[in-house]
């Protein structure tokens, strides 16, 4: 019976496994960037022996098979982004938390101990990782909408030379459209909450990264067309590599 349940137990792991979606290779003067998408918003990076999670998000069955992290950053209060039940399910000895000052209100003082407030225009490092915080806000401007300005952070994470964008919950800002040689975006587009496929679609075409990640696209009636996000900005900029990629296999 023992052995039963060992084999048993193998197999639930192996099959939670099984459910994350293939990872990516980033080459950077530093060795590899590994990008693993994993849910809704949430995802993991690997550089430089260190292991990187934004926005975790879904329990620790999320990170099944993934080393621990050594960063996080979270990006917004909501609970797709800060969920204090996955960060106190995760092993989180060698950890630093890289949060916007109301997120980090938010927190439990065993999570705040863990933390490091970063705000809008601000420039930090943490394991030579250079992390910029970005506005992320919705058009137009209210003080009655779901993100408003200064509240949360997009980032850009440099990692050796290539820059890495993580837009958050956000319109298609200025402050996207100004963003100069990102080697890899990973932009929203789900209704209501952020902004359409067409808006963002102009927004990349306008700050033109190598590579962008649809991402952040489950919205009130289903998933947003990624396909159609992929073929407008195909036709208007094929140099632009636009990755579809499995964000809500993870149950």
């Amino acid at each position: 019976m023992k052995t039963i349940c060992s084999y048993l137990l193998l197999f639930i792991s192996l099959s939670a496994v099984a459910q994350i979606p293939a990872a990516d290779n980033l080459e950077t003067s530093k060795g590899p960037l590994k990008i693993q998408p994993l849910n809704h918003a949430t995802m993991a990076l690997t550089w430089n022996g260190k292991t990187i999670y934004a926005d975790p998000y879904g329990g620790a069955k999320t990170f099944a098979g993934i080393a621990a992290p050594d960063l996080i950053v979270i990006t917004d209060i909501h609970g797709d982004h800060f969920d204090p039940a996955t960060l106190e399910a995760l092993d989180l000895t060698k950890t630093t938390i890289v949060v916007p000052q109301a997120v980090a209100e938010k927190m439990s003082d065993k999570l705040k101990s863990k933390a490091v407030v970063i705000n809008n225009g601000q420039t930090i490092s943490k394991l030579d990782i250079s992390i910029t915080a970005l506005p992320m806000y919705n058009l137009p401007e209210s003080a009655e909408s779901r993100h408003t300005k200064g509240r949360g952070n997009g980032y850009v994470l440099k990692f050796g030379d290539k820059s890495v964008y993580i837009s958050g919950d956000t319109s298609g800002i200025p402050e996207m459209r100004a963003l100069k040689n990102i080697d890899a975006a990973f932009v929203c587009m789900n209704l209501p909450y952020t902004m359409d496929v067409k808006e963002a679609a102009t927004a990349v075409l306008d700050f033109r990264p190598k590579i962008v990640y649809p991402y952040h696209y489950r919205g009130a009636n289903g998933l947003s067309d990624t396909g159609e996000f992929k073929k407008i900005v195909d036709s208007a900029s094929p140099g632009i590599e636009v990755r579809l990629r499995d964000w809500y296999s993870i149950k």
